[in-house]
Parts: C-alpha cells; structure tokens; sequence
C-alpha cells in the first residue's frame, strides 16, 4: 500500500491501481470563511490521482477534515463519502459541523454514514470505522484500512482514548499509523467553560498511542496550521517535539512532507 500524506491530515492511500482519501483539505482558507479569524495556514497538495478516487473518508465533520469542493474534484462519479454518523442535537451543539455538513450536501456527494465498529469493502480495500473521541464532542472515528495484506489506521485528530487496544485486537497489527501530534487547546464560543487540555493528540499522546496500537511504524500528520491565540491554541516545533517523544519507541517514525509518499 502506498500512502501519501497530503499536508494537514489529508492522506492518499494506493493499492492495485486504485486510491481512496481520508480527511482531504483542498482550500486551508475556507475552514476559516466567515469567522473573521486568521491563522497560518498548513501547506497542502491534491491526491495524484484526483478524478479516479474510489471514496473519501472523513473522520468527522469539521472543514478541516471534511472539505466538500475538494472531494468532489478527487471523487470519480458516484464514489461515496463515508463519514460519523450523526448524535443529533440541535445547530448549537452541531455548530463546528454545520459547515462541512452543508457544503456536503449542497455539491450533492453521495454519503454513507458510518458507525463506530462498522466494515465496508471498497474495491480492494476494507475500511473499518474505529471508534475515536473528538476534543468537542462531535462524532469522530479513526479509519483502519486494509489493502493487499497491509494495515493502516488514521486518527483523524482524535484526543487520547482508551479504544487503543480494542483497535489493535481486531483491526491490527498495523503498518502504519497516522497520528496527528499538535495537542491543541481550543476555546470555542458553543463549548464553554474551555478546556486546557489537549483536544487532539499532542507529542507524548501520540507518541503513546503508537505504541498502544502496536504500529510498525508511525506516520504525524495534523500539524503547521492554524494557531489562534485564545482560539485554537498550539505549542510552537510541533514536530520536533512529536519526534523526541517516539524517539524511544521501537516503532519508526517516518516523517513526510506534502505530497511525500512512502510504502508500507
């Protein structure tokens, strides 16, 4: 399986001539359209094989990991878009997920909403929603994907969690794991009291969960971008500190750059 990190936590992964994508981002500057805010934005690339891709993956739906005119460019007609299913409620508590949930809806992309311990078989992949916990409490998962007798897993940018090991019991062991490591803090107007802690994995976490899943070897993604002060807070050399974390860690670490592609 070839797997291409994107920049952010979008993914291209290849097997026997076919593709699929998780969590793509094509326009940085939309996830913040609207807000008034600004931030540095992560550098991103589109999936080499844009138009042909045989389904996206999302592992939830905030713009950043859902971004709708990006998929539809990547998908081949028809191809789905899996992604959580949704808890309900009303557009307060969905209010991170409005956007990506509309534009979804508005390009007409077939949907498939998934539950956590949920397979699907598309093409030669299989694709397995493993449950995930989002720092906001949106519906999140992580995507075991299996091709060609390698094993990968995408944490979205889950928060620490106690799924590890159930995810490694049936889905693993994995080749590649690809764990977001920025940690940030966010303090969102629709999620109040704010939490200080880390709403995704940060170094140390993600350092941990690695080695929890068994990985052979370990992939960050989910970092450069989008620090607001006061909003969605981040701790400066993301990925150096991710790298002194898993540095005793008898999985390797293998850092990519946008567009960068590696086998597993």
């Amino acid at each position: 399986m070839r797997v291409r990190w994107l920049g952010w936590a979008g993914v291209e992964l290849e097997a026997e001539g076919e593709s699929l994508v998780i969590d793509l981002l094509g326009e940085p500057e939309g996830v913040l359209e609207g807000t008034g805010l600004s931030a540095p934005l992560p550098t991103v690339t589109r999936p080499h094989t844009e138009g042909r891709v045989l389904a996206g993956l999302c592992t939830h739906l905030h713009r950043d990991h859902t971004d709708a005119a990006a998929l539809a460019r990547a998908l081949r007609p028809g191809a789905p878009v899996l992604h959580p299913a949704s808890f309900g409620g009303d557009d307060h508590e969905n209010l991170w997920t409005l956007k990506a949930d509309g534009e979804l809806t508005q390009l007409g992309l077939p949907r498939r909403p998934m539950t956590a311990w949920e397979t699907t078989g598309i093409g030669p992949f299989t694709i397995a929603a493993v449950p995930a916990v989002d720092g906001i409490g949106d519906p999140q998962l992580s995507w075991a994907v299996e091709a060609g007798g390698k094993r990968v897993i995408h944490l979205g940018d889950s928060m620490f969690h106690g799924y590890w090991w159930r995810a490694a019991h049936r889905h693993g062991p994995f080749d590649a794991v690809l764990t977001p490591v920025n940690g940030p803090a966010l303090c969102f107007p629709h999620c109040q009291p704010a939490s200080p802690r880390p709403a995704a994995l940060d170094a140390e976490h993600a350092a941990l969960a690695g080695r929890l899943l068994g990985a052979k070897a370990a992939i960050p993604i989910h970092y450069d971008g989008f620090h607001i002060d006061g909003v969605y807070g981040t701790r400066p050399d993301e990925l150096s500190r991710y790298l002194d974390a898993a540095a005793a860690e008898e999985y390797e670490v293998l850092p990519l750059k946008p567009g960068e592609a590696v086998t597993v």
